[in-house]
């Protein structure tokens, strides 16, 4: 299968986006990763979508194989979004389908939302943020869950300000294999978006981890707004995801027509957890729009 990569400018610099099969008549798919900071590698599975449609990635700005310019004040939602327009008209999508995993869900319902763009023929919401304090609340609840020392930890990491300590790291990591991903070991697609991970722009928007929300993200709450999105809207949620069941079905309450679809023993990384029944959901429900 052919893949074309492109160099795309947008507002503060350059990004890296992929370009998976041939053109054809069917309506692209256009994927949008998480963090911020999260390149798209862990996104991979999707590119066996690309037999039915063109399927497109591209590493946000400050991430991955992305230009990483030096610049914070670069790091927020509504550059963003500028970003994702951007990168829309230089690719030339007059139609297109999106999915947004995790903040990606933000980015999308953003652009939606606030730019009302023509030609979005449907949304895909993954994992979704959607709102910043509810997302917070949700995390509070599943740590309240984990082992007393590792509540313990995190608690004393916030109340000094000490995020390096090599307690945090193994806190949050046992808190990401239980709510991020529950495959052992992880593969190697999600290893990859670690290892190029746009760490500024995480701490910047969002902060030190999950469960730990200090950056300029942590306030915004697109729940008021949800009942404007107006394209055909899937939204999807593992059992033990950090967007919780409820939170997702929360959400699609909010959206008209929308559908939710809850994959069991999975998280955050369902697609990855259940790839063959996220890839068949995700496929019937782009035939369908």
């Amino acid at each position: 299968m052919s893949v074309r990569e492109v160099e795309i400018a947008v507002p503060g610099g350059k990004v890296r986006a992929w370009l998976h099969g041939n053109d054809r008549a069917e309506i692209p798919l256009l994927t949008l990763h998480g963090g911020p900071g999260a390149p798209h590698d862990y996104l991979e599975p999707l590119e066996a979508l690309a037999g039915e449609r063109p399927v497109i990635f591209y590493d946000q700005l400050g991430c991955g194989a992305s230009e990483r310019p030096g610049d914070s004040s670069l790091w927020t939602l509504e550059r963003s979004v500028e970003e994702l327009a951007a990168v829309r008209s230089a690719l030339g999508l007059e139609r297109l389908h999106l999915l947004g995993q995790s903040w990606g869900a933000l980015l999308a319902a953003t652009y939606l939302l606030r730019r009302r763009p023509e030609g979005v023929a449907s949304l895909i919401l993954s994992g979704p943020l959607l709102s910043a304090p509810r997302w917070m609340a949700d995390q509070r609840h599943l740590l309240a869950a984990m082992h007393g020392e590792i509540r313990a930890t995190v608690s004393g990491a916030e109340q000094s300000g000490n995020f390096e300590s090599p307690g945090y790291q193994a806190a949050m990591l046992a808190y990401y294999k239980r709510h991020l991903c529950r495959l052992d070991p992880w593969p190697d697609c999600l290893n990859r978006t670690f290892d190029g991970m746009g760490t500024e722009v995480y701490l910047t928007m969002w902060g030190p981890s999950e469960f730990t929300a200090t950056g300029n993200l942590r306030q915004v709450d697109m729940t008021p707004d949800l009942g404007g999105i107006d394209v055909p809207t899937m939204i999807t949620a593992g059992r033990y995801d950090e967007a919780t069941p409820e939170t997702a079905a929360f959400f699609q309450n909010r959206i008209r027509g929308s559908r939710l679809v809850i994959f069991e023993n999975a998280s955050h990384s369902h697609h990855l957890e259940c790839p063959s029944g996220y890839l068949e959901t995700i496929g019937e429900f782009l035939k369908g729009t």
